[in-house]
């Protein structure tokens, strides 16, 4: 059976790109405040940056303000993300950046939303309800999940630095994550604005994919967060840009020169390990 990850590493393989395009439609970049003007933001940049992309990751959230018509206007683009990977012959996979938590029937109902009523390949999930919070999703095996482990906001040290058996909470969640992913179904999100602690993650999790945002408007550095956090096969990293795509005056360009600067990167740092 074909995993979220093993479907992604040949998408990857594809493009050649480790970019993953965020699909946030702030009210601020509409023509208008409706759930009709964020779908037109959203089919224009997937159609834009499409054969750049690795992965894209439409937010919840910039959907749900819009209640019902929004809800539908985000089936509407998982859906046209669909049609597009079948356009081009390559599946780009959906991540649904939900931030979901809870337990037993509600998190199943969540599960259900995400996967088979919108269509999504994977979410972002919260883990610190544990590992029961988790199993509904991880059911799912031809899904992905990406677990919250060192996020790129001003406070996240409030919680994710406390030590725990004398490493922060966040390496604990990374290494927990490690055992967890017994059916190669597990991601971690961690944010590019702290490169140190990316790399701690990396070597706590060597396996695994991480979702990194954080590059550009929030002010990580591309190639520190490329080279604390690739594995030693170059892959292992989604770049997650938002803004910085969807705010140029050219989104496709803006996407291609981020493609080739991580493939930059991505060699220099093959050349240093030979």
């Amino acid at each position: 059976m074909e995993t979220f990850f093993s479907c992604l590493e040949k998408r990857v393989d594809d493009c050649s790109s480790l970019l993953c395009i965020g699909l946030d439609p702030h009210l601020s970049d509409l023509p208008e405040p409706t759930a009709a003007s964020a779908l037109d933001f959203c089919l224009r940049l997937v159609k834009a940056t499409a054969p750049y992309a690795a992965a894209f990751k439409p937010n919840a959230a910039f959907f749900e303000v819009f209640g019902p018509d929004g809800w539908k206007a985000l089936e509407d683009v998982i859906g046209a993300i669909h049609a597009e990977s079948a356009r081009l012959g390559s599946k780009i996979p959906v991540i649904l950046d939900a931030k979901r938590g809870d337990i037993a029937s509600t998190a199943e109902a969540y599960a259900r939303s995400a996967f088979e009523s919108l269509g999504a390949d994977a979410i972002t999930l919260n883990p610190y309800l544990g590992r029961d919070s988790l199993a509904p999703f991880l059911a799912y095996e031809e899904k992905g999940v990406f677990l919250l482990c060192k996020t790129s906001n001003p406070s996240a040290g409030d919680l994710q630095d406390l030590m725990i058996d004398s490493i922060p909470l966040y390496e604990y969640v990374a290494r927990l994550a490690q055992t967890w992913n017994t059916a190669d179904n597990i991601g971690l999100v961690v944010g590019a604005t702290q490169p140190e602690a990316l790399a701690r993650v990396r070597v706590a999790a060597p396996n695994l994919w991480f979702l990194v945002p954080g590059v550009g408007a929030q002010g990580g550095d591309l190639a520190r967060a490329l080279g604390a956090g690739l594995r030693r096969d170059g892959r292992g990293l989604l770049v997650n840009v938002s803004r910085g795509v969807a705010r140029s005056g050219n989104p496709a360009l803006a996407a291609a020169e981020l493609r080739d600067q991580i493939l930059e990167s991505r060699e220099q740092f093959r050349r240093q390990g030979e």
